[in-house]
């Protein structure tokens, strides 16, 4: 049994984020993320990591990326404005499979929009918001605890597949404060990268040991120097224009997390065995669609959840087996409409999908999705 605290969104997320092995944060302060740099900034030393305010969103990630190569572990955190500055480097990271985790406190925009208010926009820019094919994992919680667990785990997975991985909450999670059983340090589970010790100086630094995907890493300052270009490489890690390396390496990107979706792909599913409607939601919003749930369940509507907790990749394997008897699926996200659209595509027109969304600052309430679960007519209304 560990402690118990009463914890802001945020702060689970920074002491996660140490809990995970984080040593050096670095960022830019930005409406609703800053709580995580103040508390990381204050603990930080108390745990022998350093805290560095860059000058913006652009420096912060870069420092984070200087930082994991020297083989620490390293997060910086943001909200949509910095998170548009930051996709460059993240493709960058993407590349050349520098480990980091990036948080994104989800708020309304575009642009500055509206900086205290709740919203998810963001979840279509963390999988296409930098350019080019790419592999990408993002996580998103919907609970205080959840934000602390989650939080280790995209270390984990970022350690171990060698890739950025994206936190993605939202405002209503980080600003808001439960209760929380904190696990003693031996009952987490850390996944630390595969290094190499004492690195041959000849050693090609991108070498895949047969059968695996996912290189070892030589942290810069253990004996081996080698280049690190965002261009396409070989093994050496120098670019190269040859057409047979491009596709060697773009395969081995996207595989190795397509062929890990089952390690990767979480989701949580309740009264779907039964239910004949079914509500998709993420983050925050699953606080609403739960007493929704209930309401319906005590009027004889027989309702379920499905909730994806891992964004990308998306649930799709899970989704399809789960509604597979549903005749309706009601797609509830604080946006205009940008998860109905994978929901639309995984259903392939086999049931009804319906869309409720807020975007302009407000909070879905469950008497909005209640209303919605009540209503007969067909098609998808926004």
């Amino acid at each position: 049994m560990g402690k118990v605290v009463l914890m802001q969104g945020n702060e689970a997320c920074a002491e996660g984020a140490i809990a995970a092995g984080m040593r050096l944060y670095a960022g830019y302060p930005i409406t609703p993320s800053t709580e995580i740099a103040e508390i990381a900034a204050y603990r930080l030393p108390h745990v022998g990591g350093m805290f560095i305010q860059m000058e913006d969103e652009i420096a912060s990630i870069a420092c984070a990326i200087g930082a994991s190569v020297t083989g620490v572990k390293a997060m910086t955190a943001t909200s949509g404005p910095g998170f548009s500055l930051k996709q460059e480097n993240l493709g960058y990271a993407m590349m050349t499979e520098i480990p980091l985790v990036v948080v994104d406190v989800q708020r309304v925009g575009p642009s500055s929009g509206m900086p205290t208010s709740p919203a998810q926009g963001d979840v279509m820019m963390a999988r296409w918001g930098t350019h080019g094919d790419h592999p990408v994992i993002a996580l998103c919680p919907s609970s205080v605890k959840e934000t602390y667990e989650l939080t280790i785990r995209a270390f984990n997975l970022s350690e171990k597949y060698r890739t950025p991985v994206l936190l993605m909450m939202d405002e209503m999670i980080a600003h808001l404060r439960e209760g929380v059983v904190l696990p003693e340090p031996g009952m987490i589970e850390i996944v630390n990268r595969t290094s190499v010790v004492d690195p041959d100086p000849k050693r090609p630094p991108y070498q895949v040991e047969p059968g695996q995907l996912v290189p070892a890493m030589a942290p810069f300052g253990a004996g081996q120097r080698y280049n690190i270009t965002g261009l396409v490489h070989d093994e050496s890690g120098f670019p190269t224009n040859s057409k047979t390396a491009a596709e060697k390496l773009m395969n081995r990107l996207m595989h190795k997390i397509s062929d890990n979706y089952d390690d990767i792909v979480t989701h949580e599913e309740l009264g779907m065995e039964d239910a004949e409607i079914a509500i998709f939601c993420y983050g925050g919003t699953m606080r609403a669609a739960l007493t929704a749930m209930e309401e319906a369940r005590e009027k004889g509507i027989k309702c379920g959840i499905f909730r994806a907790i891992t964004l990308w990749p998306f649930p799709e394997k899970e989704l399809e087996k789960a509604t597979r008897h549903v005749r309706r699926i009601l797609v509830a996200e604080h946006n205009y409409g940008q998860m109905v659209l994978e929901v639309e595509r995984v259903v392939k027109g086999r049931c009804r999908v319906d869309f409720i969304g807020k975007y302009f600052g407000a909070v879905i309430a469950p008497a909005d999705i209640m209303k919605r679960l009540e209503e007969s007519n067909d098609g998808i209304s926004r």
